[in-house]
């Protein structure tokens, strides 16, 4: 059993993380299905961002899937309205909220220290020019230290 677990670990096919359930925690997490030209280019762009928690390429209508966390809904909406929607690649959106979870559903969380000067996905728009950071409906960007949300905070 012991060799057989060590050629598992040594192959990658078994790995430990650690990570938290972010439904026992109280928050959302969504599920986004994407149809869009350039897949990679999404996933490179968003893989660091805070919000971002798990990403699969798929086969179907839609060819990326993305789950999201935060502390809101309307967090999740605006990231999927804003930062995707806008996108000349991204051709349809598919978004789900998980309500629940059969199997635990443990996700690794980027927790980010200190504050970037930039948000990870390079993408440079200001949140305070934002309509949905303004109207409160977008938390902002945790790693930039403009988020108004309790989970990135050290409050």
């Amino acid at each position: 059993m012991a060799v057989r677990i060590r050629k598992l670990k040594e192959t990658g096919c078994l790995d430990k993380h650690t990570g938290i359930n972010p439904l026992k925690m109280g928050l959302n997490v969504a599920k986004v299905d994407i149809t869009s030209t350039n897949m990679d280019d999404i996933v490179k762009m968003y893989r660091d961002c805070p919000y971002f928690a798990h990403c699969f390429t798929v086969s179907g209508k839609y060819n990326l899937c993305i789950f999201l966390v935060s502390e809101n809904i309307e967090a999740l909406e605006a990231w999927v309205n804003y930062h995707l929607r806008s996108l000349d690649s991204v051709s349809d959106i598919a978004f789900n909220l998980i309500m629940d979870s059969e199997k635990n559903m443990i996700i690794p969380m980027a927790f980010i220290p200190g504050v970037a000067e930039d948000p990870p996905c390079g993408n440079l728009l200001i949140c305070e020019r934002c309509p949905y950071y303004q109207r409160g409906r977008c938390l902002g960007c945790p790693a930039t230290g403009e988020n108004k949300g309790w989970l990135s905070s050290d409050k």
